[in-house]
């Protein structure tokens, strides 16, 4: 690597054509590191195929959550957290995307333009996306090898509550993944295994008639923290903080007959 400019006598700061020389330094080390990273992801698909495990989809988001909380919380002096999220978000899509297929597809609801904005900043450049007209062909998708629906979080949508009668398919990803970029708008699906990563939020459905305080209020009797996120179509659907599995005694005993947890994601990577 090459080092810092030499500091002048007395102190001086360096001259505009010094910092630019130690930019462009700089740039190609990253250029060697990120092309060494892109074959040892090719690597990683020739072990996995070795294994045989080839064709299956490698995203592990519990796993990529902790290393990214790890970075944004390191010491830094001037890079920012959504810098830092989103240069590994695009090195870790750009490597899922060299291992087999991985692909999204977009349900907009009334705002397309903005889901479409957060599923790039939550999966980058690398993935091949559409956007759909109906949230059931984004599910579709996502039942497919390599598929990940990402759907708007819509007050005349509850299709959410489709996932009850769908446990291979979770919630994984709460969209934007940063407090910074704005409210939770959109949510990611698909056929992953969702792991607990030490700082999570799960999502839980129910068809109970009463108001979303009163149900808030049952649950936490329990002790468990609740929020509503969405009503519609006669379903609730809450996030609970904490992670929880779907076999919980605690959410046995909440009000309604029809309920259950359809995932968890991490919770904002920089709060």
């Amino acid at each position: 690597m090459a080092g810092k400019p030499a500091p002048k006598a007395g102190g001086t700061t360096p001259s505009l054509d010094e910092v630019r020389a130690r930019i462009d330094a700089i740039d190609a080390d990253l250029l060697r590191l990120l092309d060494e990273r892109a074959s040892l992801a090719r690597a990683v698909a020739a072990a996995k195929a070795a294994a045989g495990d080839a064709g299956k989809f490698g995203l592990r988001p519990g796993r990529e959550a902790q290393i990214v909380r790890k970075l944004v919380s390191s010491p830094r002096a001037a890079a920012t957290p959504s810098l830092v999220v989103r240069v590994w978000r695009e090195l870790m899509a750009e490597s899922l995307a060299l291992q087999g297929p991985f692909r999204l597809s977009v349900w907009g609801g009334k705002d397309p333009g903005r889901t479409a904005e957060l599923a790039r900043l939550r999966f980058g450049a690398a993935p091949s996306m559409r956007q759909v007209a109906k949230a059931e062909d984004a599910i579709a998708d996502a039942r497919q090898v390599g598929g990940v629906a990402v759907l708007a979080l819509s007050r005349d949508s509850h299709w959410w509550g489709r996932l009850l009668a769908e446990p291979r398919l979770k919630v994984f990803a709460a969209l934007p993944c940063l407090a910074a970029w704005g409210p939770m708008g959109a949510l990611a699906v698909a056929e992953v295994e969702v792991e607990p990563t030490g700082d999570d939020v799960t999502f839980w459905v129910t068809d109970a008639a009463g108001s979303a305080a009163a149900i808030e209020e049952a649950l936490g009797r329990d002790g468990v923290a609740a929020e509503l996120i969405a009503d519609s179509g006669g379903l609730k659907l809450f996030s609970l903080a904490g992670f929880y599995q779907a076999g919980d005694e605690r959410l046995a005993r909440a009000p309604g007959r029809l309920s259950g947890v359809i995932g968890a994601a991490p919770g904002p990577l920089d709060v």
